[in-house]
């Protein structure tokens, strides 16, 4: 197995190894680096940096989060690189980045798969060593056939087990999705890297929690409220779960919550759907997008709360703009993991 040293820039103490396939962003994370990431996908742009000398492999140049201006400046992404020799390298770590708990590679096997909507399914994978995860966290799954592993957020909590419930949603398409959906049965086998994630539940925040999920960013906030539920934080504060569905159909969440004891004294679901349709099987509840329905239930009480969200990007993007620049919300109380 080729090993090679990386080492940061005017950084005493700065250097790690890489091993094997994994990536510059993944070989620094298992050392204890706090290397700023978010996606782990080529998506959100956070890890970029800049090759001072040696040679890397760049897994997929054409990654949206590269923009021309980072080409003629040399920047990079660390999570799609690779080194094929010892590297000097420019970045600034950040403290926030640095990992709870070291990601590292498992095998795993497919225990079983329920269906959560119509288009969305919980597949539960188990491993022979513990679970080791923050609620909201994310884990890396290479699928069998699938050029690159993809990132999903477990649902569940590690609680001393050994399994890891992820909730992935049916694209027109998809390749990995066509594994899970189509291929994968249960007593497959397939590789699990992991945790990752920064978007996890702060035991030590003393606010009352606000969860607002759309598609399948509900499994982060489900298992944000089993560990809010499991680590007693209920018992002083309350969770607020908002889910926005496109349709009525895409409506979720709420039978996950509801196994937990404080459901409906401490912790309060709030639906909406922005396409509610029409007749009989027209949706009777909320409607319109999901941070507008948390504006019109807790504008006041903003700035009180902690807040996580996981969704499509065009959510987290209105959900970031309206609690920072329309209720001051600070950045310190608002956690999520950009995904596009």
């Amino acid at each position: 197995m080729k090993q090679y040293n990386i080492a940061i820039e005017g950084l005493d103490n700065g250097s790690f190894q890489q091993q094997g396939c994994d990536t510059v962003l993944r070989a620094a994370l298992r050392a204890g680096i706090g290397f700023p990431y978010e996606c782990n996908s080529g998506g959100c742009g956070s890890c970029k940096y800049e090759v001072v000398s040696g040679e890397v492999e760049n897994l997929w140049p054409e990654a949206p989060a590269v923009t021309e201006r980072d080409r003629r400046k040399g920047r990079l992404l660390a999570c799609q690189c690779r080194a094929t020799s010892d590297l000097v390298i420019r970045m600034r770590p950040q403290p926030e980045a640095v990992p709870v708990i070291a990601p590292r590679r498992m095998p795993a096997r497919l225990l079983e798969v329920r269906e959560v909507t119509h288009d969305l399914r919980e597949f539960r994978f188990g491993t022979e060593t513990p679970a080791s995860f923050l609620p909201g966290q994310y884990a890396m799954f290479a699928l069998p056939g699938v050029s690159s592993p993809r990132a999903y957020s477990m649902s569940n909590t590690a609680s001393g087990g050994r399994e890891w419930h992820v909730q992935v949603r049916r694209v027109p398409n998809g390749k990995a999705t066509e594994v899970l959906f189509e291929k994968l049965r249960p007593g497959d086998e397939l590789e699990i890297d992991g945790p990752y994630g920064l978007a996890y539940l702060r035991e030590d925040a003393p606010r009352d929690i606000v969860c607002v999920a759309g598609g399948s960013g509900l499994a982060p906030m489900v298992s944000i409220a089993r560990g809010a539920s499991q680590a007693g934080l209920l018992k002083d504060r309350h969770l607020h779960f908002f889910y926005g569905a496109r349709t009525p159909r895409d409506v979720c969440g709420e039978s996950f919550l509801r196994e937990l004891p404080e459901f409906g004294e401490r912790i309060h679901y709030h639906p909406v759907v922005s396409m509610p349709g029409e007749g009989e099987n027209a949706w009777r509840g909320e409607t319109g997008f999901v941070h507008e329905l948390l504006r019109r239930r807790m504008a006041e009480r903003m700035s009180e709360c902690e807040f996580y969200f996981a969704g499509p990007p065009p959510m987290t993007n209105a959900l970031q703009e309206m609690l920072m620049l329309e209720h001051r919300v600070p950045f310190a109380q608002i956690h999520f993991d950009r995904f596009f």
